[in-house]
């Protein structure tokens, strides 16, 4: 008997590889799997355990002729191939899936929410990216989403309604891959000695892109008055600076190289990570949160802010403390809490570990995908 067909449609192959390689080598045990997006090469899938690949002109910005091009060449994709599921990945891939998707008669259609740009806009811009949102939504047979927040603020703002829409375990897309990230006394020594930094320091990391959405506009000032009554805190920063952060570092009068680094990308979270005593990510808005739950892997207590998506990724009071958003003062405070009570910092870390490895461990993840679409299609 011919195995069932699934088609999963990213934007850029970097998206699969990032959070469904996994995914689709558990998948492949039962199902044939395939890949549609903006693939240049086959050495860009080479290393998924796929059937095959369908290239589009996908692009990430709008562009409606050349949207509608990679409509009409995934529809005729789809028809060809017969699928008996397509589960797109990424707003632009999802609009274009499904469109192609219903066109195409494909009886299971998926998409995933993991985040929403427009959380943050305001007038003409929130309105269409909304919409976009709701319209793929309407099209699609069946929703995922990557947090059980995520999907109550995705409700009250009727993109999705309730019964439609699923979380498939704790959430997570992905989860960690609690080997990789695994906490280690001589990673910690060595990476601090790399960066200069002393043991003695209590180190507030972030990682992240560099903007305002991230609440670095936030973190910045509040870590400058934690370092007028507390020197041996440290901030360190990781990521790329998409806003020209960098260029505001000089209006802090205590951001000296003996309190604060801004390294820049690192490939390497598992290792970089372990120089950090406390994760910090004070964001205004969030898919999940999945560098919060890589830093708990590693032990590290977290400061968040109380936005939906991030909510779920830590329990305040048990694996960290939460911030209000957008409020340095709240933020100060919790840096400050935590800077001075090593106890406290211990414990956090401890269940912080604990919790990814019941709940977002990356086999626990991808073990309720799996059983999803069994639901589906067996």
């Amino acid at each position: 008997m011919a195995k069932k067909k699934i088609c999963f449609v990213v934007a850029v192959s970097i998206t699969a590889h990032a959070f469904l390689k996994d995914h689709i080598e558990a998948l492949r045990k039962d199902y044939d799997v395939y890949l549609a997006g903006n693939i240049q090469s086959p050495d860009d899938v080479k290393e998924l355990n796929i059937c095959g690949y369908y290239k589009i002109d996908i692009e990430r910005e709008i562009s409606i002729g050349k949207d509608l091009k990679a409509v009409c060449q995934l529809s005729s994709y789809f028809e060809k191939m017969k699928f008996d599921a397509v589960h797109s990945v990424t707003p632009k891939a999802g609009l274009v899936c499904a469109l192609a998707g219903f066109l195409a008669h494909v009886p299971i259609r998926i998409h995933i929410f993991t985040g929403q740009v427009w959380a943050t806009r305001k007038g003409g811009m929130r309105f269409i990216l909304k919409s976009l949102d709701w319209f793929i939504a309407k099209l699609n047979t069946h929703i995922l989403v990557d947090g059980n927040s995520q999907k109550n603020f995705l409700v009250l703002q009727g993109v999705v309604n309730t019964t439609k829409a699923c979380v498939l375990g704790d959430g997570s897309i992905s989860g960690v891959n609690i080997v990789r990230f695994n906490p280690s006394v001589d990673i910690r020594v060595a990476v601090r000695k790399e960066l200069n930094i002393t043991d003695d320091k209590v180190v507030f990391v972030f990682m992240g892109r560099l903007n305002h959405d991230k609440g670095l506009y936030e973190l910045l000032p509040a870590f400058n008055r934690l370092v007028e009554t507390n020197k041996n805190v440290f901030l360190l920063l990781f990521g790329m600076d998409e806003e020209n952060i960098a260029t505001t570092f000089g209006q802090y009068n205590n951001l000296t190289k003996e309190s604060f680094l801004y390294y820049g990308v690192t490939y390497e979270p598992q290792r970089m990570l372990q120089a950090g005593d406390v994760f910090v990510l004070p964001t205004y808005r969030e898919g999940f949160g999945s560098s919060v739950i890589e830093a708990a892997c590693l032990g590290l207590p977290t400061i968040t802010s109380d936005v939906y998506g991030v909510l779920d990724a830590s329990v305040s009071g048990e694996t960290g403390l939460r911030c209000k958003v957008g409020n340095v003062e709240s933020l100060y405070v919790c840096m400050k809490e935590l800077a001075e009570n090593s106890e406290k910092c211990k414990a956090f870390g401890k269940a912080g570990r604990k919790r990814v490895q019941e709940k977002f461990a990356g086999d626990v993840v991808v073990n309720h995908w799996k059983k999803y679409y069994d639901s589906l299609l067996k």
